[in-house]
């Protein structure tokens, strides 16, 4: 994948005003993250928001929807694309209610790094668990997911002890 250098010099002056180590890619082992530029509508998420994710991506997750369906189990979007603005206005908010940086970055990737960028990262819920939330991780959906996602292409991101810093996510699945 070849990341354009204005791309990259935007992340870096972002990563700058936020007071992102410049570093952050290489220390989290974190690639930079594309920004899709082609979308799909992938319906609405758990909040009646409009959701999208490239149209690969968002295939995937409406045949992996289906097939989770047919065994009586709910699986709802929490988010998928998420622009590198909306990183970056997430953490400025962050910042803004007196959050460290350090502490932010644990559980949200800096801008220009986040899987969401892509349009290929899902983030979901099911009947029973609160979105975004390691409760999740006790549900049918989640089991049945570690059990059959990559069937569909879908890996769990950030399991417990991952090497890139950032909080479990039960909930976060990536298309690869």
């Amino acid at each position: 994948m070849c990341i354009p250098e204005s791309y990259r010099r935007q992340i870096a002056k972002i990563h700058r005003e936020l007071g992102i180590d410049p570093d952050y890619g290489r220390s989290r082992h974190l690639r930079l993250q594309p920004e899709a530029q082609v979308l799909s509508d992938a319906g609405t998420d758990v909040f009646g928001r409009p959701q999208q994710l490239a149209p690969d991506a968002e295939q995937a997750w409406e045949t992996l929807k289906t097939a989770v369906a047919r065994e009586g189990i709910e699986l709802a979007l929490v988010s998928a694309f998420r622009s590198v603005d909306y990183q970056r206005r997430l953490i400025e908010r962050k910042l803004a209610a007196g959050q460290a940086i350090k502490t932010i970055l644990a559980v949200n990737a800096a801008p220009g790094y986040s899987e969401h960028h892509a349009g290929r990262a899902v983030d979901v819920t099911t009947t029973g668990a609160e979105p975004l939330d390691e409760s999740f991780e006790g549900t049918r959906a989640f089991r049945w997911l570690q059990e059959r996602g990559s069937e569909f292409g879908f890996t769990l991101s950030f399991p417990r002890g991952n090497p890139h810093g950032i909080a479990y996510e039960p909930w976060h699945w990536l298309l690869r």
